[in-house]
């Protein structure tokens, strides 16, 4: 079954005037045209791309990759407002409108905001959103303390940032754990950090526990080496200090002065901390 909305791969079965068809395993076709057609096609030869509806509501298949896919979430810029809603650039010819009905406040154009991509069961359209909370459930989270995640930065609030994770669940970075500049829609790397009784998830920017050590540790080091060795920071450094200098919470910064300084890699002095 093609999906509309998302990557699919596809067997070439003939070439005609205006591009060559494409099939899955049902007999299901779709038209690719001819500006996206590889050099070099031949019959039977499988393709990755991704299909939606042209602007003549026609299913058709382009080599072109969209900046957000079927149920993701991207962060994307106004290109237009129409009596129907805001049309957003997503990557493809024509853009993503996003009704009305779907803003949380009225999107204005030139202006970017974190927009989910969802297939509208009643006009069977790719159609965009900004009310992102309705789309975001956890719970079916699962999982490990620490584990590695995909994150993009929705908005700030008075606790912190509310993060998406991984496409599909709602997270929180404490304001107080945030040591580098973040924006809305942003788009980094976290850490699984707890996940309530209530599923709400906390995350953290950097690893926790022992694995917090070597990463912090790499930082302090490659700082050493922007500064000729030398970094005038120390125990008695205030936070801020610390934070602007390393963008670290001096905890974080005392732990990896510590492996570093086991490894035999620095020096402490009076004044601050020296490379070996």
């Amino acid at each position: 079954m093609i999906e509309l909305g998302n990557y699919n791969k596809l067997k070439v079965i003939r070439s005609t005037s205006v591009g060559v068809f494409l099939s899955d395993d049902e007999g299901t076709e779709i038209l690719l045209p001819n500006k996206y057609v590889p050099e070099n096609i031949q019959l039977d030869m499988e393709l990755e791309v991704f299909c939606y509806l042209d602007h003549n509501e026609r299913p058709v298949a382009t080599t072109l990759k969209p900046r957000v896919i079927r149920n993701g979430f991207a962060f994307l810029q106004v290109a237009q407002v129409s009596d129907h809603g805001a049309f957003v650039d997503w990557g493809l010819e024509k853009h993503l409108l996003v009704p009305f009905r779907e803003q949380v406040t009225k999107m204005e154009e030139g202006k970017k905001y974190v927009v989910h991509c969802y297939l509208d069961e009643k006009s069977f359209r790719l159609t965009g959103s900004t009310r992102t909370n309705r789309f975001l459930s956890n719970e079916d989270a699962s999982y490990d303390i620490n584990e590695e995640v995909d994150l993009l930065v929705g908005r700030k609030t008075p606790l912190g940032w509310e993060v998406i994770i991984n496409n599909k669940h709602k997270g929180l970075v404490f304001a107080n754990e945030v040591f580098a500049p973040l924006h809305i829609g942003s788009e980094l790397k976290g850490y699984i950090k707890n996940v309530r009784e209530d599923n709400k998830i906390d995350v953290s920017l950097q690893p926790i526990g022992a694995k917090m050590l070597e990463p912090t540790a790499k930082r302090i080091l490659d700082k050493l080496h922007e500064n000729k060795g030398f970094l005038p920071l120390h125990d008695k450094s205030s936070p801020d200090e610390i934070k602007k200098e390393l963008q670290l919470s001096k905890k974080a910064f005392k732990k990896g002065v510590g492996v570093l300084y086991r490894e035999r890699r620095i020096a402490l002095v009076e004044d601050g901390i020296r490379l070996l």
